[in-house]
């Protein structure tokens, strides 16, 4: 299998994470978008001209399509302001973690896990400065801003957001473990039969 055919086939499964998980945002199942960008990042980063925008109109296009079923204009959302645009630096930061994790990427292993915790950590912290405090500080639902308030609300909510984050990525490391195993022994049953 080529790399661009690995690459379209994540994008794909990304593109279906995505969508599948933002469209139930409010139900049980936890929205995975946090945890794509990151993943994409790592990736499709020799495609970030195309891929992350077409990811980021995804997630718009998911946002508009739930919010006209609600029988509500988009901007009307409570969850809408002018805040919103800072989705897309939001975003961008989780997607810039994921390709300076997969600079310089051999495969997994032991060593890569603290570095890996640190640039999602780092950037789920900085996404979720970008998108709440975008909302918190533009949007008319929020009485009154105040910088204790502000700060409450940021540290009230970065748990749930890296929790549900580190737990998607951490399925896509096993699952990137997984399969670079199964490469292995089959590189391995290649060789023993020549």
């Amino acid at each position: 299998m080529t790399s661009t055919s690995r690459r379209l086939i994540v994008l794909a499964l990304l593109m279906l994470t995505l969508a599948a998980t933002r469209l139930h945002h409010f139900a049980a199942i936890p929205d995975a978008s946090w945890a794509v960008f990151f993943v994409a990042g790592f990736h499709l980063r020799a495609w970030s001209r195309w891929a992350f925008p077409l990811l980021m109109a995804l997630a718009v296009l998911v946002d508009a399509w739930v919010i006209n079923a609600m029988g509500l204009d988009f901007w009307q959302h409570y969850c809408v302001s002018l805040g919103y645009w800072m989705l897309l630096p939001a975003y961008f930061t989780l997607w810039a973690g994921g390709m300076l994790l997969g600079q310089g990427y051999a495969g997994a292993g032991w060593p890569l896990l603290p570095r890996a915790a640190v640039l999602l950590v780092a950037s789920v912290a900085v996404c979720h400065l970008f998108a709440q405090g975008g909302f918190y500080w533009t949007s008319t639902n929020v009485a009154g801003p105040t910088l204790a308030g502000w700060w409450k609300n940021y540290t009230d909510w970065l748990g749930p957001y890296l929790a549900t984050t580190a737990l998607y990525v951490a399925v896509a490391a096993a699952l990137q473990v997984a399969l670079e195993q199964v490469g292995k022994l089959a590189q391995a049953r290649r060789q023993a039969h020549r």
